[in-house]
C-alpha cells in the first residue's frame, strides 16, 4: 500500500460516500478499513465505499470488461460487500466524468448487479438503468415496535420490503433493522422501506439499509417503492404498455422513477463531489485490525 491514499467525497440525494479511485485493484480495502473509513467521527463518513476499479482488474467483474470499462466495488458502511447502490452508481458516473474517464451521454457502469447504463445529462442530472424488478412470491411482514404491516417483496438486484404506513415516524429510528418475518424471505438480511402517500404517484420514504442503518436516500430502493407503488395502484407497464412515473422524496431529496413496458427502470437524480483529498495509510494500517 503506498504512503498516500486518494479519496473523494460525493453523495446523491445526500446518499453519501467515500471515493477510492484504484484503477489497477491494488489498494487493499479489508472490511475493518471501509467501516473506519465510513465512520462519520473516527474517519471521514458515509453510508458506503465506492471503489473505482477498471472491471478487466478486479475477478468479480473481469467478465464484464468487454461491456463495461469501469467496476463499481461498493461497499456497506459496515464493510460488507452489497450487490447494488442506486445513488451510489450516480456519484460514481459523476466521479468518472470529473475525472476525465468518460464523457456526457450514455455510458456502463458494472456492479455486482450486473451492467448499468447510465446517461450523464448536460444539465447535471444523472439517469441510470436500474434493470428489472423482481417480486418474489409469498407474503412479508416488518414491524417496529408494536406495530407490524405487510410488505411487498421487491428485488433490485438487492432486496427491499416495502411497507406503506400512515406516517413516517411510525418508522422509529431506523437505527437497527426493523424485524421482518419469516426469515427466509431474506436469508441475507433486508433493506426497509417505510413509504407515504404525498399525492398522486408521489411517495416519501425513509429506509433502514442492510449494514448502513437509516440514510438519507436509497437508489434501489426508490426503485422498489415505485415498483410497489405501481403495483399498489393497478399500474403494470408490461399489461398497459405505458410507461409509470413515480416521483419519490428521499429524506435527502428527490428522485424521479420511471418504469418501462419492457419492465426496464430508470432513475434520474442529482450527484454531488463536495471534498477530495489524502488518507494517510499508515493511520489506516493503525486502526484496523
Amino acid at each position: 500500500m503506498s504512503t498516500r491514499i486518494a479519496f473523494l467525497k460525493g453523495h446523491g440525494t445526500e446518499n453519501d460516500f467515500v471515493i477510492i479511485p484504484d484503477p489497477e485493484n491494488v489498494i487493499d480495502l479489508p472490511p475493518a478499513a471501509v467501516a473506519v473509513l465510513c465512520d462519520r467521527r473516527a474517519g471521514i463518513g458515509g453510508d458506503g465505499l465506492l471503489h473505482v476499479v477498471r472491471s478487466a482488474a478486479h475477478p468479480e467483474a473481469r467478465s464484464m470488461a468487454a461491456e463495461a470499462e469501469w467496476f463499481m466495488d461498493y461497499r456497506n458502511g459496515d464493510g460488507s460487500v452489497a450487490e447494488m447502490c442506486g445513488n451510489g452508481v450516480r456519484v460514481f458516473a459523476h466521479y468518472l466524468q470529473r475525472a476525465g474517464h468518460v464523457a456526457e451521454g450514455d455510458i456502463a457502469v458494472a456492479t455486482r448487479g450486473g451492467v448499468k447504463t447510465v446517461h450523464i445529462a448536460k444539465e447535471g442530472d444523472i439517469t441510470v438503468g436500474m434493470g428489472k424488478a423482481v417480486l418474489p412470491e409469498g407474503a412479508v411482514t416488518v414491524s417496529v415496535g408494536e406495530r407490524s404491516w405487510p410488505a411487498r417483496n421487491v428485488n433490485m438486484g438487492n432486496p427491499h420490503a416495502v411497507a406503506f404506513v400512515e406516517d413516517l415516524d411510525h418508522a422509529g429510528d431506523l437505527y437497527t433493522a426493523p424485524p421482518f418475518s419469516p426469515a427466509s424471505a431474506y436469508p441475507d438480511g433486508v433493506n426497509v422501506e417505510f413509504v407515504v402517500d404525498r399525492g398522486l404517484r408521489h411517495v416519501a420514504l425513509r429506509v433502514h439499509e442492510r449494514g448502513s442503518g437509516e440514510t438519507r436516500s436509497c437508489g434501489t430502493g426508490a426503485c422498489a417503492v415505485a415498483v410497489a407503488a405501481a403495483r399498489r395502484d393497478g399500474a403494470d407497464p408490461a399489461v398497459t404498455g405505458t410507461p409509470a412515473t413515480y416521483t419519490v422524496d428521499v429524506p435527502g431529496g428527490r428522485l424521479m422513477i420511471t418504469e418501462r413496458p419492457d419492465g426496464e427502470i430508470e432513475m434520474t437524480g442529482p450527484a454531488v463531489i463536495v471534498a477530495e483529498g489524502e488518507i494517510d495509510a499508515g493511520w489506516l494500517e493503525t486502526v484496523t485490525p
